[in-house]
């Protein structure tokens, strides 16, 4: 039943369901090995960030919180940017570097921008355990809302992933793509409400916002540790519909692409 429900080239990534595992867990390893500080890096990068944030744009700039404590309103947002950040740059030049694996073996080369991004799960979720060690440290009880953090990061995880396929599959014919990545990655930094909150938008440029899929989710990850809030689901939904689009658009694009991956790479 469900192979005549699901088309043949989904059926085929089932098939290799333990290559993508091999892969995600290779990475993983990857990410920590040779390293002094090893797991404390999906703490300390996104924490460092939170301090300098909030000396910055909290202490000297005085930039709304929505009532949050700085250090709370910056790290609830620097733990999902993160891994945003993080998966991008990996999964859009994971082509490149596995260059000598899709010239010796057939497999969908989708896996591997996707195994390259959704890597960075495991930082998130060690990231995310500070965050609670704080909500307890400035007296905020765990709402209910809060057992959505970790769903939240499955659209989140998707964009990553569609980003990834595309810069990817362009990175495999104009090398040069690689440099605009970083830039890519700042310029959202500074759009997607992350220094921010994205209510000092003045109200016609609201409208706007809902192009930018992050805008919706990071406001979901802050809102779902705040009691007082409740999560903007109008917001997500927009959010996911935008990320859905881009999630089909670069699906398309790629599975053109890698038909002259081995050729070229």
């Amino acid at each position: 039943m469900i192979r005549r429900i699901l088309p043949a080239w989904l059926l085929e990534y089932a098939r290799y369901r333990e290559l993508f595992l091999f892969l995600v867990w290779r990475d993983v390893k990857i990410r920590y090995k040779q390293t002094f500080l090893g797991a404390a890096w999906a703490v300390l990068q996104p924490f460092m960030m939170m301090i300098v944030f909030t000396l910055i744009f909290g202490r000297v700039a005085k930039l709304d919180s929505q009532g949050l404590p700085y250090p709370i309103f910056y790290y609830s947002a620097m733990v999902p940017w993160t891994f945003f950040a993080q998966g991008v740059p990996l999964s859009s030049n994971s082509l490149v570097v596995n260059s000598k694996l899709i010239n010796k073996v057939y497999f969908p080369r989708a896996i591997i921008p996707t195994a390259s991004a959704l890597a960075g799960v495991v930082d998130f979720f060690v990231a995310s355990l500070v965050l609670i060690g704080m909500m307890f440290y400035y007296g905020f009880p765990l709402g209910w809302e809060m057992l959505f953090w970790p769903v939240l990061v499955l659209p989140m995880a998707a964009f990553v992933v569609a980003i990834g396929m595309y810069f990817s599959a362009l990175n495999v014919k104009y090398r040069d793509i690689k440099y605009t990545i970083p830039f890519f990655v700042q310029m959202m930094l500074f759009v997607s409400g992350i220094i921010y909150s994205s209510d000092a938008i003045p109200a016609q440029y609201q409208k706007f916002l809902v192009l930018n899929p992050m805008v919706g989710i990071i406001n979901a990850f802050r809102a779902a540790v705040d009691p007082s809030r409740l999560i903007d689901w109008h917001q997500v939904g927009l959010s996911c519909a935008v990320i859905a689009v881009v999630f089909v658009l670069a699906a398309t694009y790629f599975r053109r692409a890698e038909r002259a991956f081995a050729d070229i790479i």
